[in-house]
């Protein structure tokens, strides 16, 4: 399993020990889903600003949003990992969700993260009965990393 993580950010700081629970997390759905750790997956966090180009350009909403999933949808790529996709993470969005919600940004960036894998999955949210489905495995890999909303400062 290959995660590649790149800050291209620099407004908000990183929390230490952010990579290690997002390799968990990735890890965490794909066991839950019963999926190959053979996968690379590509997670940036950003800014707000670069968050709005991509969510105009990309689903023509002029706004930011905490997150973005590219799947991976070619399969061009015979031999190798399987690439799962591209996670993008706005930090401001997250730490000001995080704040609006009472936990610690490490949590939000591990629940949208959780999200995300969901997305390069094949999951959606766009129909109430999709999204009861993605909401119980979110919380299901949450609950198996002991992530919690109560843990405020972990």
């Amino acid at each position: 399993m290959e995660i590649y993580i790149d800050n291209r950010q620099n407004k908000v700081k990183l929390e230490d020990g952010i990579e290690e629970i997002i390799e968990n997390i990735v890890k965490e759905v794909l066991d839950l889903e019963e999926k190959s750790l053979d996968c690379e997956v590509s997670l940036s966090f950003v800014d707000n600003e670069e968050i709005r180009d991509l969510n105009r350009e990309y689903r023509g909403v002029d706004k930011e949003t905490d997150v973005l999933s590219f799947p991976m949808e070619d399969e061009f790529f015979q031999e190798g990992p399987t690439l799962l996709g591209d996670i993008i993470i706005s930090l401001e969005k997250a730490l000001e969700q995080s704040q609006d919600f009472g936990h610690s940004l490490y949590r939000e960036i591990a629940y949208l993260t959780a999200h995300s894998m969901f997305h390069l999955l094949g999951y959606d949210h766009m129909e109430e009965d999709e999204k009861g489905i993605m909401r119980t495995k979110e919380k299901e890999v949450m609950k198996r990393l002991e992530i919690f909303k109560e843990n405020k400062g972990d």
